[in-house]
């Protein structure tokens, strides 16, 4: 429970429906909310996001936020340390984690569609401290996406054996900052093209895949299986080798929660958000699948340069080559290029908006400067302290592109399995709260039915099993400290987070604390034993417990969203369109909202 006010052993709650429920209840809970803390010292200006994402843009971002570099390149490390039936197996497990954690994710959305998205719901339903740590670990692993996306541009472009790669990195950076700093429109316009042109793609490679390996190849030979029965495979690296593709497979899903963050500015949230969730991910999920068990079908585990020290081979390209056609696999490699621009894009925007909302919550987590926004609701230095980040890609040309890569991969990995963690987390709390408090179910806005109760739970346990088993490689046969690094590195940075932030509240409520017991009056001797004996039980419970967020008293009325006029005004457009007279025009109106 958060004692963020008066330290007081009771205190009265209105009732819901009152006028003041939800006003009275702050002292006693740590609150997200969508728009910045007045704070009359402040002389910053600030401003709010603008609701400019449309559905087609949002789902597009979402397929973006997941078919990038972790696809098109991380396939082919994984494909190198694992083999084809590890690599199968573990995005598939991977993915229906994601598909889970995506649909308690969207509950909350769909219901509170604030800035901060996940990082918001654990501080506002778990703990306030855990959310400081998540949001400032998740802040951090996009800043370092960024980085690894840029990294990685240099490593496709190894294909046209390009020299000095790091100044198309440089290009590719300003040209990132410069669209993110126009408008949210322009963000989500560029990302809708290219992830519409990388979808394309795939739905090629998947053709040419099938062709490639019936026989339409440049040897013109059926291969089958057959490069799951070559000495090695299918499981490359036994055990060790298995786990260690779950981090590469975490980084390669990575995206999906950050969906969530575009609900803050997603127009008519309660219709689009729960679209994207229910149709999107199926979608992505088909592409991963089918994706990967015709790389595994056409690309042996040890091509040469599939994964090294200083490159790393796109199994996509290789797959065009095999069909013959230098031009296409060079095409192909212009869209891996593209997809790279896509993932930065996408990182860079999430990060900006993950760095706001941290400014803007009560009590403030981030310096005011990060709420400040320009006309166009840009959070304009969140974007320039989000995007100073990426300069890691450069110090690529020092200890080679491939292993920074790999490094990087490894980091965003395990921080999006925190992700994922903490958006089960927080969506048990959440759900938890909301019975606790007596509302009907069928007062949420969107409801996945079948996983309750066991979704959250299942997320909880089967993310924690992965984030310890996946760094198994570097420790057995022979201990890798880089390697163990790059998988664990990001649990004491949390923990060391959660108890900084802790601290820092404790020693603020201390004040408080003792100002409040100062001002009481003196004890009777009869009197003084048993109120001395209270006050101490008082203090333990504050400071072991008040952290947690109490799921009794959690106000579930604040920022709840209430459809406005534009969103009537879609939503009958949308009804005007289906139900026109002329059926093939309603048929192709209908069927353009599914997909787009």
């Amino acid at each position: 429970m958060s004692h963020e006010g008066d330290l007081k052993d009771f205190q009265t709650l209105p009732s819901r429906g009152h006028p003041d429920y939800g006003t009275t209840s702050s002292a006693r809970n740590i609150e997200q909310n969508t728009s910045p803390v007045p704070d009359p010292s402040d002389p910053l200006p600030h401003g709010k996001l603008h609701r400019a994402l449309s559905a087609r843009q949002v789902q597009m971002i979402a397929i973006a936020g997941t078919i990038g570099t972790g696809l098109f390149l991380g396939t082919g490390k994984s494909l190198a340390t694992g083999g084809p039936a590890s690599i199968l197996i573990c995005y598939a497990i991977v993915g229906f984690i994601v598909y889970v954690t995506l649909l308690l994710l969207g509950e909350m959305a769909t219901q509170y569609p604030v800035a901060g998205s996940f990082n918001a719901y654990a501080t506002r339903f778990f703990s306030s401290s855990y959310g400081f740590a998540l949001s400032w670990n998740y802040w951090a692993n996009d800043s370092v996406s960024v980085a690894s996306d840029l990294t990685a541009a240099q490593l496709v472009l190894e294909f046209w054996s390009v020299k000095h790669s790091w100044i198309v990195s440089l290009v590719f950076w300003v040209f990132l900052v410069s669209v993110n700093a126009i408008h949210v429109r322009a963000y989500g316009e560029l990302e809708y093209w290219l992830s519409f042109l990388k979808v394309t793609t795939i739905i090629v490679f998947i053709i040419v895949g099938i062709l490639v390996n019936v026989g339409v190849n440049q040897n013109h030979e059926y291969i089958g299986a057959h490069y799951w029965h070559i000495p090695g495979a299918p499981f490359v690296g036994g055990f060790g080798g298995f786990l260690s593709v779950f981090v590469t497979a975490s980084f390669a899903y990575g995206g999906t929660e950050s969906l969530g963050i575009t609900a803050g500015e997603t127009k008519n949230p309660s219709r689009n958000m729960p679209r994207v969730v229910k149709f999107v991910f199926w979608r992505i999920l088909l592409f991963y699948l089918l994706s990967i068990f015709l790389i595994g079908l056409n690309v042996p585990y040890n091509y040469p340069n599939l994964s090294n020290k200083t490159s790393t081979t796109s199994p996509f390209t290789l797959v065009f080559e095999q069909a013959g056609s230098t031009v296409a696999a060079s095409f192909l490699n212009t869209v891996v290029l593209t997809s790279v621009l896509s993932a930065g894009n996408h990182a860079l925007f999430a990060g900006t908006r993950v760095l706001y909302g941290l400014s803007v919550t009560s009590p403030r987590q981030a310096p005011a400067i990060f709420s400040r926004t320009t006309p166009g609701g840009v959070p304009i230095y969140a974007l320039l302290m989000t995007s100073s980040i990426s300069g890691l890609c450069f110090g690529s040309s020092f200890i080679g592109s491939g292993t920074l890569w790999g490094w990087l991969q490894n980091i965003v990995g395990v921080s999006n399995q925190i992700a994922w963690l903490s958006i089960g987390i927080a969506s048990w709390s959440f759900r938890r709260a909301w019975v606790a408090q007596g509302r009907s179910l069928d007062e949420l806005k969107f409801r996945a039915k079948w996983t309750w109760p066991w979704g959250p739970p299942f997320v909880i346990f089967t993310v924690t099993v992965i984030i310890v088993l996946q760094g198994w490689s570097s420790v057995i046969p022979t201990f890798s400290a880089v390697d163990f690094v790059s998988f664990y590195v990001e649990i004491p940075i949390m923990i060391i987070m959660y108890l900084a932030w802790m601290l820092t509240r404790h020693l603020k409520s201390s004040k408080k604390f003792s100002n409040s017991a100062s001002t009481e009056a003196p004890l009777s001797d009869e009197h003084s034993e048993t109120s001395q004996g209270r006050r101490d039980r008082r203090w333990r419970s504050w400071w072991w417990g008040n952290d947690i967020v109490d799921i009794h008293t959690v106000d579930l009325y604040q920022d709840e969203h209430e459809e406005e006029e534009v969103d009537k005004a879609d939503d009958e457009e949308r009804e005007r369109r289906s139900k026109q007279a002329n059926v093939w025009k309603s048929t192709l109106w209908k069927l353009y909202y599914l997909i787009a």
